[in-house]
């Protein structure tokens, strides 16, 4: 029998839920031996007080499925979908899919003019962005505001980062510009009971 997957703006309600997210993050990326900027637990708080995360929770025990957040960066010009995590358990399923079309639609709801972009090694979540209307670019079209970067700092990778001047790192920059690309919608593969609200 399957679990229905609810996945919801968070709240301050979902603060209980900070340290599994942070922890889940974690263990992603040592599995995955990529690097990644590492946030702290009062971050994640601040943004779901902020409403600007989103949380997957599954069944009726509410337990911990997925996560992302939004942050604007460059005066609000740019906003970054960020941390996207899905549990193991729960893949397979279209979460991530669900995850990032939520905090996609939360990021144009929010700023409806700005650009959306993410900085990603995974090729599961390069696929999704681009569905999603994303498209490759490089650094320079990025947001040039030194506290997006200054995240960077905490990952393993950080230093080919500086060593190339920031044009360029592990991490594949996307960017949806609502000025040019059409939305699509990507909700037909993703599993029947996962509940987007």
């Amino acid at each position: 029998m399957s679990q229905m997957i609810k996945v919801m703006v968070a709240s301050e309600s979902h603060i209980p839920y900070v340290q599994i997210i942070l922890d889940t993050i974690e263990a992603a990326a040592k599995v995955r031996g990529t690097g990644i900027a590492r946030r702290t637990n009062e971050y994640i708080e601040q943004k779901m007080r902020e409403g600007k995360a989103i949380i997957a929770l599954a069944g009726e025990e509410m337990e911990f499925a997925g996560f992302c957040y939004i942050e604007t960066w460059g005066n609000k010009q740019f906003v970054a979908n960020s941390g996207l995590i899905v549990v193991d358990k729960f893949r397979g399923k279209g979460l991530a899919k669900a995850i990032k079309k939520r905090a996609f639609d939360l990021s144009r709801e929010k700023y409806p003019n700005s650009k959306i972009f993410g900085l990603t090694t995974g090729v599961a979540v390069m696929k999704i962005n681009t569905e999603l209307g994303y498209r490759p670019v490089p650094y320079s079209e990025l947001t040039d505001d030194e506290s997006f970067w200054k995240g960077c700092q905490s990952c393993v990778n950080y230093p080919i980062l500086e060593s190339k001047n920031r044009r360029f790192c592990m991490c594949t920059g996307m960017l949806f510009d609502p000025n040019d690309l059409k939305k699509k919608d990507i909700l037909d593969d993703i599993d029947k009971d996962i509940i987007i609200e």
